[in-house]
């Protein structure tokens, strides 16, 4: 068996998917995006395509190791993120090719359902309350909402108070059973951290994501230290090296995502290095059918896995639901707030390929927004 031909489409709202397909007729379908950045992401995965045309689609960890240390400069959101949706390609076409699901290639499922989560929006405490009482209704045990909004480098008492107002609506709503993980996408410096914190303990956030950017991880120890909140990092991050010094200052949660980091060949190693620190997995998925589908598929056979991010209903895919590029939506059904383990072969989906070709006639080019303080500055979105 060969690899055949590899195409990719750009869908709305903001994604990319790609389809690998062998010369006996197999078809296996990935998703390998930058938000923002998905064109770019677009180009790297025909350059690696080159590779790849008339290679046996069966040996995944050697193509793995030739895609993403093939080249003497390495690294990085583009190419990991091309790596990424080509992997979860020839995962689905192995599972085809054998008959299992990806996660009986893993070595077997160790649990029978994965919990998931739902984003909650709203500026106001009202808006945060009626939000996640949609989401009780809907049977989730759990969700995410943004911390804060545009953040001041060191945020005023009124900043906090908002913080604390609209997670408490939502903690009032919730309950002491349910779980609401707060998102500071990196919006938060060192000074905000210190100063929000301490005002949410009493509030038993789930976990608190990003309090600060990436490249201020080495903070991450003295943010640990500070509070008994759970830490959680990772969506941008890229690979094992880079998940070591968060696990090492403590971080509680690793939040890789299929789509960026590497694929489900990396994130299975990533999960695995944080078992050996006593770390949960909660993969980063606000994405499409696809990266959902790889994501659960390595959630049905990780020990340490916590929860998992998914996109449904959310208001940015407007018009373009995940849902709709999908033959069967069955598998992603939620049931108690968790989605039961499926066993179809590969990732276990069938993709609408009249769907997504329809769509690629109108590609999109989403960008994400651009911030700025009130003096004009540069602020973190």
């Amino acid at each position: 068996m060969k690899i055949e031909r590899i195409e990719t489409f750009l869908v709305a709202p903001r994604w990319l998917f790609c389809r690998v397909e062998t010369d006996d007729g197999l078809v296996g379908w990935g998703e390998p995006v930058v938000e923002g950045r998905a064109e770019v992401v677009r180009s790297a995965v025909e350059l690696l395509a080159e590779y790849l045309i008339g290679a046996d689609p069966l040996r995944i960890e050697q193509h793995w190791q030739v895609l993403t240390k093939g080249g003497f400069y390495r690294g990085g959101p583009i190419l990991s993120s091309a790596v990424a949706g080509l992997d979860q390609a020839l995962w689905d076409i192995a599972g085809q090719a054998y008959g299992a699901p990806v996660h009986a290639l893993l070595g077997g499922p160790v649990r029978d359902r994965v919990r998931v989560y739902s984003w909650i929006g709203g500026d106001e405490p009202d808006e945060v309350a009626d939000a996640a009482a949609a989401q009780v209704t809907a049977g989730l045990t759990g969700v995410k909402m943004n911390a804060c909004g545009r953040l001041s480098p060191i945020p005023t008492s009124a900043e906090v108070d908002a913080i604390v107002g609209r997670v408490a609506a939502a903690r009032e709503v919730l309950g002491p059973d349910r779980d609401i993980a707060l998102d500071f996408h990196g919006r938060a410096g060192m000074a905000a951290v210190r100063r929000i914190l301490p005002e949410l303990v009493s509030l038993r956030p789930f976990f608190v994501e990003e309090p600060v950017l990436p490249d201020q991880a080495h903070h991450l120890r003295d943010i640990v230290a500070s509070t008994p909140i759970p830490v959680a990092t990772g969506e941008r991050l890229y690979g094992r090296s880079e998940f070591l010094g968060p696990l090492q200052a403590g971080v509680a949660v690793v939040q890789p995502d299929l789509s960026h980091a590497g694929g489900i060949s990396e994130v299975r190693r990533i999960a695995a290095l944080a078992e050996t620190y006593g770390a949960l997995l909660a993969p980063h998925c606000p994405l499409g059918p696809i990266s959902l589908a790889a994501s659960l598929q390595v959630a049905f056979a990780t020990p340490n896995f916590l929860i998992q991010e998914q996109s449904i209903g959310i208001h940015y895919n407007a018009g373009s639901e995940l849902l709709d590029y999908l033959i069967d939506p069955e598998p992603f059904r939620f049931v108690d707030g968790h989605i039961a383990r499926f066993g179809r072969p590969g990732l276990g989906i069938t993709v609408d390929e009249a769907a997504v070709r329809k769509a690629a006639q109108t590609p999109h080019t989403w960008r994400n927004p651009v911030w700025q303080h009130a003096d004009g500055s540069f602020a973190e979105w």
